[in-house]
Formats: structure tokens, C-alpha cells, sequence
């Protein structure tokens, strides 16, 4: 590249260059020579003035409708803004980043949409629970219009395509969101396998999809659903999983619910040498809207100390005591707030893994697993 363009190109981009793109990172090349005009700010700032889904720094999306699925459920339905891909997989999950009273709380939820070209809209179907704070927020509290921000989505949990041709589907409470998408995308596309679906709830007014899950019995002769509904009948007894499909074994099988009933399945595919024909979707820490488990952050260089729940990011204690934490964009994109952890552990927000001494951690998305010490 002769001298004079590579130095165009860079005098181009060095009002962008160090500014996070949710997108590519080319875009930072006219966001410069556009910032050249409107310095000291971004294009970006502006046209977040006019519509706030307009950022290429950040995943953005607006609550369009929030409707009711049970008592204590909702589908909420967002609009994305620049840069979220609608092309992910059925099952997989989205980051959702909501605002309440001055604060950033952040969590992830199962997609519950179909993903499609023209539509891009996603829904995630979330169940509040007493100790979720997030989620009985999005049920009960949330407005339309609101700003939200997303994390792209992700996650293994997902049917191959095309399917197999026998499927098992185990699903209890709000286990069955992720399950929920993989059949409403076998539809979209025209795909019938034979499908036996076992879910449990306590009662038939508390299975979120119900009327949707029977429609779809009634006009499907390859889908059967089994309703283990608890309250009268109990939980679902693995031993007796021959009579409710007498095929089990051959038939693939995708799981989502409560620990319990996972670690059951888990130990009866294994002990039938079936493990690897076997998928489960934990509800993981950021899954169930509890964050780590929390203790004592100590920042080694300030010398100070602060006591904080598992749902509290690191950068957030850090804030708390007057610390000056890196930070951009607040969701672990951008890795602007990558520190290394001195000693202990924390669990990242949005998957749940654990993280230990030595390890780099974004503290805007990791919160304490027990006491922990940051290097700042």
C-alpha cells in the first residue's frame, strides 16, 4: 500500500480507533472520517439522539410488546438495533441487559423466536421467581419502548438440521423456552420427525405453551405430548420411563429443567450406555437470575475491601468503594475492563463458568464466587 493512502487510512480511523465496535471492525474507518466533522463525538452519538437502536458500539434492541403467558410468565418481544445477527440456532440463548433504578442488571434467557430474515424480532419467554429480581421484572414490570442491551446469542444447545428422524424431549417448568423454539423452527421449515415430548408443571395452568403445545399435538400426528402435571401425579419417574416411551433408548433426546431432574436423566442415560445420545440444557447460575455466589471483593493496589451478593458485577463493588474500574461497554464485548484475578474465583454473569487465579476475567459480567482479589 503506497505511504500516502496507508497514512489517509489511518488518519481516517484514529478518531474511532479506540472506541468498541459491536459490528466489524471496518466500520471504525468511516465512523473516523465522519467524526473528523463532528469531533469530539462520534457519529455514533448523534444518531443514538435520533434513534438509541443506531450504536455500533454496543448490541441494542427495544421491548416491543410484553405479553403473558401463565400467572407468573411473559414473552417478551424485542427489536435489535445494528449489528445482531438474526441467523443463531433454536435453543441457544440471548445475553439481556436492563436498567432498574440507576442500575445495569444482567442476565440470559433461552430464545423462544424462530430465527428468520423478515422478521427480525426475537423473544425470549422468562418465569419470575421470588428470588429473581430481573425476571420479575421483565414479567411484571417492564414497559414497551424500553432500551435493553444484548449480547449476540450462543450456546450448544441446539438440534442438527436436518433432525433426526426420532426425537425425545424432556422439558419441566421453564426448562421447556429453549425446546419451544427448536419446534416452532421444525415447523417453519416444513420438518416433522416423530417427537415425543414429556414436560411437567404442577398444573395445566401453569405449562407455559399450553394451548400452543396442544394445537400442535392436534395438527401433528408425529408430535405426542405427555403432560407430567405434579400436583396430581407426581414427578416423572425414570424407572417407569418405559411405559411412557416404550423407545426411549432410541431415540435421541434433548432435556432442559431443574437440576434434579437432569442429574436423574443423566444418571439413567449413562447407566444404559446411552450418554452421548444425550443433551441437557442446565439452568446455570446467570440462567436462574442469581448471578455467583458472592463474598468479599478486595482490591489489592487501592487497599480496600467491599462485602457484595452474586449479583453484583465486580466492576459495580469496584465502583462502590470509589474505585476508578476500566470500563466501555458494561456487557463484555468490548474487553476494555479485563483485569487478571489475583486469587479466588468468580463466574461470568452470562455463562456461568468459573474462573480462577491467573485467569483474565471481564469484571463488567463476572461476579464472586466466594472471596475473591482484583489486581487495581
Amino acid at each position: 500500500m503506497p505511504a500516502t493512502l496507508r497514512d489517509f487510512v489511518q488518519w481516517s480511523k484514529k478518531p474511532a480507533k479506540d472506541i468498541a465496535t459491536a459490528t466489524t471492525p471496518k466500520v471504525n474507518l468511516l465512523r473516523g472520517l465522519a467524526a473528523r466533522a463532528t469531533t469530539p463525538l462520534l457519529p455514533d452519538d448523534y444518531l443514538k439522539l435520533l434513534n438509541p437502536l443506531w450504536s455500533a458500539r454496543e448490541l441494542r434492541g427495544e421491548i416491543v410488546e410484553v405479553r403473558g403467558e401463565t400467572e407468573n410468565s411473559a414473552t417478551v418481544t424485542i427489536k435489535p438495533g445494528w449489528g445482531f445477527s438474526a441467523q443463531y440456532n433454536p435453543g441457544q440463548y440471548v445475553g439481556i441487559g436492563l436498567r432498574v433504578d440507576g442500575r445495569w442488571h444482567w442476565r440470559s434467557y433461552s430464545l423462544t423466536s424462530v430465527p428468520r430474515r423478515n422478521d427480525k424480532h426475537i423473544t425470549i419467554t422468562v418465569k419470575a421467581t421470588p428470588e429473581g429480581f430481573l425476571s420479575t421484572h421483565l414479567v411484571h414490570g417492564v414497559k414497551p419502548g424500553t432500551i435493553v442491551r444484548l449480547a449476540a446469542p450462543k450456546g450448544d444447545f441446539a438440534l442438527p438440521d436436518p433432525p433426526p428422524p426420532k426425537i425425545l424431549f424432556i422439558s419441566a417448568g421453564s426448562g421447556i423456552t429453549p425446546l419451544m423454539a427448536m419446534l416452532r423452527s421444525l415447523k417453519a421449515r416444513g420438518q416433522e420427525p416423530d417427537i415425543v415430548h414429556i414436560h411437567s408443571a404442577p398444573s395445566a395452568d401453569d405449562v407455559i405453551f399450553h394451548d400452543e403445545l396442544r394445537a400442535l399435538e392436534t395438527a401433528q400426528p408425529s408430535y405426542r405430548l405427555h403432560l407430567q402435571l405434579t400436583e396430581t401425579s407426581g414427578h416423572l419417574d425414570f424407572n417407569e420411563l418405559d411405559s411412557v416411551v416404550p423407545d426411549w433408548k432410541d431415540r435421541p433426546t434433548w432435556a432442559c429443567g431443574p437440576t434434579s431432574m437432569l442429574d436423574t436423566a443423566e444418571q439413567v442415560w449413562q447407566d444404559a450406555g446411552l450418554h452421548d445420545d444425550l443433551h441437557m440444557e442446565r439452568f446455570t447460575i446467570a440462567r436462574t437470575d442469581k448471578g455467583g455466589e458472592g463474598g468479599t471483593v478486595h482490591f489489592s493496589i487501592s487497599d480496600k475491601s467491599v462485602e457484595v451478593d452474586g449479583a453484583t458485577s465486580l466492576l459495580e463493588a469496584g465502583e462502590q468503594v470509589g474505585i476508578q474500574m476500566p470500563f466501555g461497554c458494561r456487557m463484555g464485548i468490548c474487553q476494555t475492563c479485563v483485569l487478571p484475578l489475583e486469587s479466588g474465583h468468580v463466574r461470568d454473569i452470562r455463562s456461568g463458568d468459573e474462573h480462577g487465579e491467573g485467569d483474565r476475567i471481564n469484571t463488567c459480567v463476572s461476579a464472586a464466587s466466594g472471596d475473591c482479589t482484583l489486581k487495581i
